[in-house]
């Protein structure tokens, strides 16, 4: 067995209804003031904002609380920008990050922005390094999917040149998440399944990861069983707690995984494509899925037969098998299988193509020739 280290430097709180003495135990970090960063608008509506707002007040310590609510599902360098400026202005001493990974991924910008005179957007494309000082993030997740929560990536998009792509750094890891499964619970299906299929991806990618080490892996094979089993579930039932608190659950440690093992090439593939198409992140992965199964299946045949088999609670054996299995997956959960049934425009692949960054060496399936074309055509073509 090769070395290899693990790194969680986040305080976790898990359960359900237990982010107020959650935010209690936190106390020592909630000081001074608060910037609550948030996508708002259906968290407002069912009060949990103003929960919130009220039970941070409860610390003496606490001098005032901020919210910054113009946060897009992808969130936008401009977004940030803005947001930065006000935490300075403010004198932010603390950055909340409470909604799904849009929300997460800001608030850490925010954090690192607010705490040096860099430009974000220089540090967002390489010309300035992630410092080693940010403000103290606590991140809330209300959303099971991201794992933002546990990461040390912020994903941004430059919309006007359509680029999405992460800053990365240890400063980033928030320094504490409390993962309460009660906030997901009145998230819609559409949402609930993409956030869902993205636990799934990050826990095949970081299952067939190059950085992979023998405890992402055993965590891997844990979130796909869930995610096969809760999803199914959710599908047929929304208010099935249970399965909430399990997706949450899987979220979470696949966090870990982020962190540790990182992803694979559909990850990179999607990021030009929400940008080109403004699309979810979820139903790009899922539509990339299935090409990505046909090319790694000859690179990593028994990892790719052996997490489809987990996922279908069967064994799956051969390339057509493993494709079909992800399909039917796929479809269950509403999500588009192709790029095609996105709406993407065949007359982008090539500049998608061109726009992807990032480690693609990771992936076993990036020895390849031309693979990153290879997956984009395929994707659109598959049906």
């Amino acid at each position: 067995m090769k070395p290899y280290r693990v790194n969680i430097p986040t305080s976790i709180f898990f359960g359900r209804d237990i982010w107020k003495e959650a935010l209690k135990e936190t106390g020592a970090i909630l000081n001074g003031n608060i910037m609550i960063v948030t996508t708002g608008r259906s968290l407002i509506r069912l009060g949990y904002l103003e929960n919130l707002k009220d039970a941070i007040m409860e610390n003496p310590s606490i001098k005032s609380v901020l919210v910054f609510d113009q946060v897009s599902a992808n969130p936008k360098l401009s977004e940030a920008k803005e947001a930065i400026e006000l935490a300075k202005k403010e004198k932010t001493d603390v950055i909340v990050g409470f909604g799904g990974g849009s929300a997460m991924d800001m608030a850490k910008a925010i954090a690192l922005g607010a705490k040096t005179d860099d430009l974000i957007e220089d540090i967002f494309y390489g010309q300035k390094v992630v410092g080693r000082d940010a403000l103290p993030i606590i991140a809330i997740p209300t959303t099971a999917g991201t794992g933002s929560e546990l990461s040390r990536a912020a994903i941004i998009t430059d919309s006007e040149k359509r680029i999405k792509g992460g800053i990365r750094g240890d400063v980033l890891y928030p320094k504490a998440a409390v993962v309460d499964s009660l906030f997901t619970e009145s998230v819609p299906f559409d949402i609930t399944m993409q956030t869902g299929f993205d636990v799934l991806a990050h826990a095949m990618e970081s299952y067939i990861s190059r950085a992979a080490s023998p405890y992402t892996q055993m965590q891997s094979e844990y979130a796909i069983k869930t995610a096969g089993e809760m999803l199914v579930r959710l599908s047929k039932d929304l208010n099935d707690t249970e399965a909430r608190q399990n997706m949450s659950y899987a979220s979470m440690i696949m966090g870990i995984n982020l962190g540790n093992a990182s992803t694979g090439l559909p990850h990179r593939l999607q990021y030009p494509l929400g940008a080109f198409t403004d699309t979810s992140h979820g139903c790009g992965l899922a539509a990339l899925y299935c090409a990505w199964i046909d090319y790694e299946y000859k690179y990593s045949r028994d990892k790719v037969e052996k997490m489809l088999s987990i996922l279908a609670g069967d064994p799956i054996r051969g390339k057509s098998a493993c494709i079909d299995a992800m399909r039917k997956f796929i479809s269950l959960l509403k999500l588009p299988v192709t790029l095609k049934d996105l709406g993407v425009d065949r007359t982008h692949l090539t500049d998608m193509s061109e726009a992807v960054t990032g480690n693609l060496a990771n992936d076993p399936a990036a020895q390849e020739q031309d693979i990153i074309r290879k997956i984009y055509e395929r994707a659109w073509e598959e049906s």
